[in-house]
């Protein structure tokens, strides 16, 4: 047996936003990335769609890893890399990034001692690795030297409060529309192609012949839309220039319609097969790019404050945007999230022996 069998491997598990995941330092996983996979698809208890020989939570939104690492890059402190562990099949994937689980990097780099204590607020700067390289602030709480996770803000999606963490996303440079137009037809249905951190695919539920308010679990027993939704993803992927994605968790698809509780606009959304409890962080994002951007399905006169309405709540985003048209970009975006320490210990992963 390896040394991470027979001693444990360190890990913190933490709620970031509306997700849940388990955080390692870089230096403590394999530094080959398939032995890395491995090991972590035996410590989150993959394949089984119960994960209940592992640390995941049978779900997507329980089943996430960061690893954070010191970033040799001058402009970060910390490089993050999310990793997506697929609850029912053997799988870890890169190909996109989780704005929750970001959440949590800032206090873990605190508490793992890569950042300093700078006060009663200590900002994070961090390095995002995938899909492709972006950069994010984070600015948690750490009076008398120490991160606080107790305070008043609430994170729709989860039950109690926590102390307000601030994302701050600068932005790439690059049109936000990358089909290079505001609407594209896929699968006979109008879209808008948004990727402001994470590629989403907007549509308006009435095309869908849908309310748009309907539950998660309406909306994943409908095998019709499935099909529907999962081909207009097929066929978005390629158009946005991400190949082939039938085995890849983006691009994700957003169904808009009008707001019902004060907001700016109703969303469910597909984290590619599931139907998200809330919303993801780099999500909301995107689809606030795509309500402020004129000529969109989801376009929406509004200031920089959009307010998503999801299954659990509303999700506030700020988006100060650059240019018109399909070559839009964002200038910045900025988010409230909460985060919270759930354990921090060892973890010990399954023999490589063990078999079905």
């Amino acid at each position: 047996m390896t040394s991470h069998e027979t001693d444990g491997v360190r890990c913190m598990q933490m709620r970031g936003g509306s997700s849940k995941g388990a955080y390692f330092l870089g230096a403590d996983l394999p530094a080959d990335p398939a032995e890395r996979d491995d090991l972590l698809l035996r410590i989150m208890g993959s394949p089984d769609e119960r994960q209940i020989d592992g640390i995941g939570g049978g779900h997507p939104l329980t089943s996430k890893v960061a690893v954070v690492t010191p970033s040799p890059d001058l402009g970060a402190d910390v490089d993050y890399l999310f990793l997506q562990v697929v609850p029912d099949r053997a799988v870890v994937t890169d190909a996109q990034t989780c704005g929750n689980l970001l959440a949590g990097v800032g206090p873990f780099a605190v508490e793992r001692g890569l950042v300093p204590v700078a006060g009663e607020t200590t900002e994070v700067r961090i390095r995002i690795l995938n899909p492709t390289t972006a950069y994010a602030r984070a600015r948690i709480r750490t009076p008398g030297g120490r991160v606080r996770y107790a305070g008043d803000a609430l994170t729709a999606g989860t039950p109690f409060r926590a102390a307000p963490i601030e994302l701050v996303f600068p932005g790439t440079g690059t049109p936000a529309f990358p089909t290079g137009r505001l609407v594209d037809r896929f699968a006979g249905v109008e879209t808008s192609c948004v990727d402001a951190g994470m590629p989403v695919v907007l549509v308006r539920a009435a095309d869908l012949g849908l309310r748009g308010t309907e539950p998660p679990d309406a909306l994943e027993g409908d095998a019709a839309l499935r099909s529907t939704v999962e081909k207009i993803r097929l066929e978005a992927g390629r158009a946005m220039g991400l190949g082939d994605v039938t085995d890849t968790t983006v691009p994700k698809v957003s169904i808009v319609s009008p707001p019902r509780h004060g907001g700016t606009v109703t969303t469910r959304t597909f984290i590619p097969h599931r139907v998200h409890a809330a919303i993801g962080v780099l999500g909301a994002v995107s689809v606030a790019v795509g309500v402020r951007a004129p000529g969109t399905v989801a376009s929406t006169p509004t200031g920089p404050l959009v307010r998503v309405e999801h299954p659990t709540g509303t999700f506030d985003v700020s988006v100060d945007l650059d240019g018109d048209g399909p070559a839009t970009r964002v200038r910045t975006s900025a988010v409230i999230r909460t985060a919270r320490k759930l354990s921090d210990g060892l973890v010990w992963p399954r023999s490589r022996e063990a078999t079905a």
